[in-house]
């Protein structure tokens, strides 16, 4: 129960460190992974998970709207001021001008394994070192956990907001994104097109290339498209001694040796362009130079980010990366079939027919059949000229004060993609700040967020439901 007198005050306050990294920590702990072979409910995390929110959070969830959708999902509505069933009236309200808010954010996590090398235990949630560690902090449950601070700060003191907030939680982000494709389908079927969708995705950045040297907040306005392609090549079993021919494992070798070798083309597209002239102004010296180059010449621009690599290179092109290799049962069997997963994201301007045209065209050997699975097209792209896209500049600035505001593509899947077909302003943001190390230890080793960078999210989020 709150404090009366104190009506701010959060029952966890009071544990001797700081109350949002304690409410986190015990978010960590429980282990919200897929795990099919679980000898317990598979789903039981989940369910755990789904209720401590209510524990945590007594005000959202005695005030808001709670519905469960499909087993890993939570959906809570916030009515607005100025909307049907809120606390004010209005006889001309517009459900396409005063749509939603939606924030969004998932709770499951990828695995996480002490032998890997973890500092503290992956689950154990450890407050140290001015962070909370552990499975999650970053991806996503840090983000969530800001979201929920900021909107049970906002019921404590009273506030409404003027347009309805939904607050989206899904729970197989990692996975099949199952639960945010059943959340899209209930907004559409009950006509909700939200004014402005904000999921994780870019964050506040002490250097997002190696030529720009300002701490910025890169607000993804679109992302990737993506495909797992997966070459199969089979032949006769026999004996290891006496091969003949390629074998299953050698065609597939060759095939992925020469997909590796040919890298897709490299294009400077829209949003980078507007990313460069944003970082310009703020930049000194060469960087500045190298900005405004690139700005004006965009085919060397691209040529030049693709020789960087990493995520430079991933700006300009479709990316590809053998995530799977399997083939033969002993040691001296010659192996009847292999394959190989290729896991492409595709940048704008390019699709899945057109990245598996590209495999093809480069593998060049008709032996090698090719299939995909989970294809996920690109995203459309947000607009930068509008003003859901400046109130969250502007709540970036108030959260990061040192920070530039620009736009990106999100080089990583999201539950968002799922909104943006129906919801053209859809942005990708998890106002964390995240230092390169960080951003390593995402489904990495050594995930961890400052409980600076915690609180600083969470005036974010308050900056931005009070501008609405």
């Amino acid at each position: 129960m709150l404090d009366p007198h104190r009506p701010d005050r959060h029952p966890l306050d009071d544990e001797g460190v700081d109350g949002i990294a304690a409410r986190l920590s015990r978010m960590v702990r429980v282990r919200t992974v897929e795990d099919a072979d679980a000898a317990a409910d598979p789903l039981a995390p989940f369910a755990e998970f789904l209720a401590l929110l209510q524990e945590l959070y007594p005000l959202a969830n005695a005030q808001l709207e709670r519905e469960l959708v499909t087993e890993r999902g939570v959906l809570y509505r916030w009515p607005g001021s100025a909307s049907p069933g809120g606390d004010g009236s209005s006889s001309d309200f517009d459900a396409t001008a005063s749509g939603p808010l939606v924030l969004m954010a998932h709770f499951d996590v990828v695995p996480a394994f002490e032998a890997e090398g973890w500092t503290h235990p992956p689950f154990d949630g450890v407050i140290a070192d001015g962070s909370v560690w552990g499975r999650g902090t970053l991806d996503d449950k840090g983000p969530l956990c800001v979201i929920m601070e900021a909107v049970e700060a906002l019921l404590a003191e009273g506030h409404t907001p003027p347009r309805d907030v939904y607050l989206w939680f899904g729970g197989d982000e990692e996975t099949h994104s199952g639960a945010a494709t059943a959340a899209a389908a209930l907004f559409r079927e009950r006509r909700l097109t939200p004014w402005l969708v904000l999921d994780e995705g870019g964050a506040v950045v002490d250097a997002p290339l190696p030529f720009i040297d300002v701490p910025a907040a890169m607000i993804g306005v679109g992302e990737k498209g993506s495909v797992n392609v997966i070459l199969e090549a089979s032949g006769d079993a026999g004996h290891a001694s006496a091969p003949s021919g390629l074998t299953p494992t050698a065609r597939l070798a060759r095939a992925v040796s020469r997909v590796e070798r040919r890298p897709f083309p490299a294009r400077l597209n829209p949003v980078a362009r507007e990313m460069f002239a944003t970082f310009t102004p703020h930049a000194h010296g060469s960087g500045k130079v190298i900005l405004e180059t690139l700005t004006r010449a965009p085919q060397l621009a691209a040529h030049a980010l693709a020789r960087l690599g990493g995520d430079a290179a991933a700006l300009v092109r479709t990316t590809l990366a053998t995530t799977r290799l399997s083939g033969g049962t002993a040691d001296n069997v010659l192996p009847a079939s292999a394959s190989a997963t290729l896991n492409c994201r595709i940048a704008p301007g390019e699709s899945v027919a057109s990245t598996v045209r590209h495999v093809r065209r480069a593998i060049r050997d008709r032996e090698v059949r090719i299939r995909t699975t989970d294809p996920n097209e690109p995203t459309t792209i947000a607009p930068t000229d509008s003003q859901q896209f400046r109130l969250l500049q502007g709540a970036g600035r108030a959260a990061y004060p040192k920070a530039i505001a620009a736009p990106y593509i999100t080089l990583a899947a999201t539950d968002a993609k799922h909104f943006q077909r129906f919801a053209p302003a859809t942005y990708r943001f998890a106002p964390l700040a995240m230092d390169a190390t960080q951003r390593a230890a995402i489904h990495g080793v050594d995930e961890r967020v400052s409980i600076a960078s915690l609180q600083a999210g969470v005036k974010f989020h308050t900056t931005l439901l009070r501008s609405l």
